[in-house]
């Protein structure tokens, strides 16, 4: 058999039904050894039900699952050695913070001058030194997400299985911890899979990430070029914020399009295989970060628009445009100098590199 050894886990042609509904549809992956790979999509896309038969707790109807060049498909969860943390926590509430972590490795018949060694250890790897003899009732949320963590960390695994790890907690909370386990996965040289329906965890975190729809696998890359280079309409839309205009392709060459746009003639580059042919109807994108105010840029694709509102976030502002009966969306850096009126006209530009269009499907 021809399995993947280079990959900590891959998955072939899987499929998944519950009755009619198709909830995997030859889903096919394999992620690279100690990275973090992210399951991205919205609800009800399928992921967690992917996530799930990759731990053993879901069957699939077709495919299969390996795990360091092994077919564990017919494994129960505990002999996978692929531990899940899950979004509810999970923990025992009449064992203390230390029992709960040495769990696994109490099943495993570890001895207990050696349990007791990995759970110190792991206990202050993830921030909880000396907090191993209270309940889990006596933690805060982010606390008690960190001790379903180290529960996982302290069996030493290859893979570690993360369903919706941070969607319990606080804004606050949930930023600190994307950023602990940014840090504990850099620390170890365990595999993450991660699933979520927040885009800024995945573009933020994952080294690698797939964004699944409906049960299919529409996209798989780093976030860098899947946002900026997105391989087709859906991944541009659920990726961040979009401006998404029809134009016409006038002439191709040499990477890069000629279009007609509501704006006048510019220029795009193209994610597709092959460029469109001239005379097509495409869908551009631009971020709207790529938006600038002014004119300047020698080659850029400038257009006069007319500021309909605009509001601070921040760092940024947000800026709402109305130019050619089309509505755009344009992200600025909050400088005090900016200076923009309701009602007002002015010059805006995209650079080329930044007007990119993508594929329908």
């Amino acid at each position: 058999m021809n399995t993947n050894t280079s990959s900590t886990i891959e998955v072939r042609n899987l499929v998944k039904r519950f009755g009619t509904v198709t909830a995997l549809d030859h889903v096919s992956f394999a992620t690279k050894p100690g990275e973090l790979f992210f399951l991205l999509g919205p609800s009800g896309c399928g992921k967690t039900t992917l996530l799930r038969i990759l731990a053993g707790l879901e069957k699939e109807d077709e495919g299969q699952v390996f795990l360091r060049g092994k077919d564990v498909s017919q494994l129960a969860p505990y002999q996978r050695g692929a531990p899940m943390v899950f979004q509810n926590y999970a923990l025992w509430p009449h064992l203390s913070v230390k029992d709960n972590i040495a769990f696994g490795l109490v099943e495993q018949r570890v001895p207990r001058r050696d349990i007791a060694a990995r759970v110190t250890q792991v206990l202050n790897r993830v921030g909880l030194k000396g907090l191993g003899d209270r309940n889990p009732g006596q933690l805060s949320g982010g606390q008690q997400q960190r001790v379903v963590l180290a529960r996982a960390l302290v069996m030493n695994p290859d893979v570690i299985l993360l369903d919706e790890p941070l969607s319990n907690l606080d804004a606050k909370l949930r930023h600190e911890m994307r950023e602990e386990i940014g840090k504990l996965h850099r620390e170890t040289d365990i595999t993450f899979v991660y699933v979520t329906h927040d885009q800024a965890e995945a573009l933020s975190l994952a080294d690698r990430m797939v964004v699944m729809r409906s049960g299919h696998l529409c996209a798989l890359g780093r976030p860098f070029d899947l946002y900026h280079r997105p391989p087709n309409l859906f991944c541009a839309d659920f990726l961040g914020e979009s401006n998404l205009i029809k134009a016409t392709v006038t002439r191709s060459s040499g990477g890069q399009l000629t279009l007609q746009t509501p704006f006048g003639i510019w220029q795009a580059v193209y994610t597709y295989s092959t460029p469109p042919a001239e005379g097509t109807t495409v869908t551009c994108l631009i971020r709207p970060e790529s938006i600038k105010l002014g004119a300047s840029g020698a080659g850029a694709n400038k257009f006069k628009a007319g500021v309909q509102q605009h509001h601070m976030n921040g760092a940024t502002v947000t800026v709402q445009l109305q130019a050619a009966g089309q509505a755009l969306k344009a992200a600025l850096a909050n400088d005090y100098r900016l200076g923009l009126n309701r009602s007002e006209t002015a010059d805006w530009s995209v650079e080329v590199e930044n007007t990119v269009v993508i594929p329908e499907t």
